[in-house]
């Protein structure tokens, strides 16, 4: 008998045109199956139904009604990850207004900024932005008319219930259509002023289907940044999709122990949460004396992968139990991630499938699967979109170009900036990278980030810091930059588990160089005592700089 890959694809996904109706016959499929278990402010856990969420998106939907917003009014949601985010965030959809998902860690200057340009309507805060709040109310250019706690969610829930069970059912009538927008997503304003990337109902919901047609998976575990457009596709819809529930960690802190209690057999995350899990695995077999039977363990395992034989979960069930006992896929994304952490992965058993993407895009381009898969790449295209490189030299490295009904209509009261992202129906993505002959997406690193020498060169940072981590193992995070013409590597090491890499850093930087071309050689190293700052999606912060002295 043929088995059954559970992470495989759905190819009979119908094609959704509106968010609002992957909501609605989610739910009329899911019904009183379990579809959320969470903690609640009082660290109570938490678990509703596909029905028991309905009744709270009509309650509260029903409530934003009431105040008098109707289609097409901008709700922000400005708030830490909770079920009452996700609730409120399924209503502004559900009733035709226009979400604007925003970072909560972004500062009040930022924030205040992004509410003004939009003409935000009203705003969903938690109590930890009371005092933002206030500040936001005593400024004259605040549009904002209505400011919505999520503290006081339970009474708007029974307000909107009453009026709901009378007859009020707007939230369940509104028209929604596939070109109507449903959010304004603010990209990052720590290095520019963020743009507010439009992405309708079709755009996103396009991309739901096109991702659960070619990866599926069962019970899943969630922490990505609710206000990430990631996070919907990995989880927000794709639960409506598949019918199938997740458990929203608290903090990515708790992960560990949330998988062990939860057992979820799939994740998606960002390249520094697969490097953890690893990391944590082999350190763990080090600080417990089993390292060596880790490593013959493998050697068997792998002889048997060439004779046909998979007994990788049962050789490495004690670490398949330790991160729950069902984890059999992790979906990445965000950022390039080493090889090696990929194949690592899967030599116990546990599917890594890295992606690409970005929020134009909304965000899903392209991504491995368990029927096309090629480490070290981020896949082939997703249904919903097709890609080229734009002016390829002679390696087939050149900006990457992408078009379909994931991208996004443009930039919000930003004809400029909008004309300038766009060649012809093409979305300039502003990312290098080269296709194989396979149809393979490989990354080279950002255009913007492009190290350009006086010599007329062009050096990409990305590569340089993908051969350190790849080269030098107790390398644990490392940023490349230039400075008067130096190419710098900044580098935190790993100095726990490799107590003499700061003796042994230069050396081996010197042995890297040499196979390089010589205008990419790291011309100074710098060792950190810290971590990288870093971005809400646990990106290195690339602005940042060694201050100089």
């Amino acid at each position: 008998m043929k088995k059954i890959n559970p992470n495989a694809g759905n190819p009979n996904v119908p094609d959704y045109k509106t968010l609002k109706e992957i909501i609605v016959k989610g739910t009329e499929s899911g019904g009183d199956m379990k579809q959320y278990a969470f903690t609640d402010k009082n660290k109570v856990e938490q678990t509703r139904t596909f029905n028991q969420t309905w009744r709270e998106i009509c309650g509260i939907g029903t409530y934003f009604h009431s105040l008098g917003l109707e289609k097409g009014a901008k709700i922000a949601i400005i708030a830490e990850n909770s079920f009452d985010w996700m609730v409120a965030y399924y209503a502004t959809l559900m009733g035709g207004y226009i979400t604007v998902p925003m970072d909560c860690k972004l500062s009040a200057e930022y924030l205040s900024d992004q509410l003004i340009r939009c003409g935000c309507d009203a705003l969903i805060y938690s109590d930890n932005f009371d005092s933002m709040i206030e500040q936001f109310k005593a400024d004259p250019d605040m549009p904002v008319k209505h400011y919505l706690a999520i503290d006081e969610f339970e009474n708007y829930r029974q307000i909107g219930y009453k009026l709901f069970d009378e007859g009020d059912t707007y939230i369940v009538d509104a028209e929604v259509k596939p070109d109507d927008l449903a959010c304004i997503v603010y990209t990052s304003g720590t290095t520019a002023k963020s743009k507010g990337v439009m992405l309708t109902h079709y755009n996103i919901a396009s991309n739901c289907t096109a991702s659960t047609r070619v990866i599926s998976g069962r019970h899943a575990i969630g922490f990505l940044p609710l206000n990430h457009t990631y996070a919907w596709v990995s989880a927000l819809f794709a639960c409506y999709i598949l019918n199938e529930w997740g458990y929203l960690c608290e903090s990515i802190k708790t992960i560990q122990s949330d998988m062990k209690k939860q057992k979820p057999y799939n994740l998606s995350g960002v390249p520094l949460v697969v490097e953890t899990i690893y990391n944590r695995i082999w350190r763990t077999a080090k600080s417990t004396g089993r390292e060596e039977i880790l490593k013959k363990g493998l050697k068997i395992s792998r002889f048997l992968m060439k004779l046909g034989i998979d007994r990788r979960r049962k050789i490495f069930a004690t670490i398949i139990d330790n991160l729950g006992g069902n984890l059999s896929m992790i979906v990445c994304g965000g950022a390039n991630l080493d090889p090696k952490y990929e194949e690592g992965m899967r030599d116990f058993g546990i599917e890594v499938y890295n992606g690409y993407g970005m929020t134009e895009c909304s965000p899903a381009i392209t991504c491995n699967r368990p029927d096309a898969y090629k480490p070290g790449s981020v896949g082939k295209p997703l249904g919903c979109c097709e890609i080229k490189i734009n002016n390829p030299d002679e390696e087939g490295v050149g900006e990457i170009y992408v078009r379909g009904t994931n991208v996004m209509v443009g930039y919000y009261n930003d004809p400029e900036a909008t004309a300038e992202a766009f060649d012809g129906e093409w979305l300039k993505t502003g990312d290098h990278g080269r296709i194989d002959e396979d149809g393979f997406l490989f990354m080279i690193g950002r255009k913007k980030n492009l190290i350009c020498l006086s010599n007329g060169k062009n050096v990409s940072p990305e590569e340089l810091e993908d051969k350190i981590s790849q080269s030098i193992e107790y390398v644990q995070e490392v940023l490349v930059y230039d400075e008067n013409e130096q190419i710098i590597a900044e580098v935190f090491l790993n100095e726990e588990d490799f107590p003499d890499a700061r003796e042994r850093i230069k050396t081996d930087m010197k042995e890297l160089n040499k196979n390089v071309a010589s205008f990419k050689r790291i011309n100074k190293t710098i060792v950190r005592d810290e971590e990288f700052p870093k971005t809400t999606t646990l990106k290195i912060v690339r602005k940042y700089m060694t201050p100089k002295n």
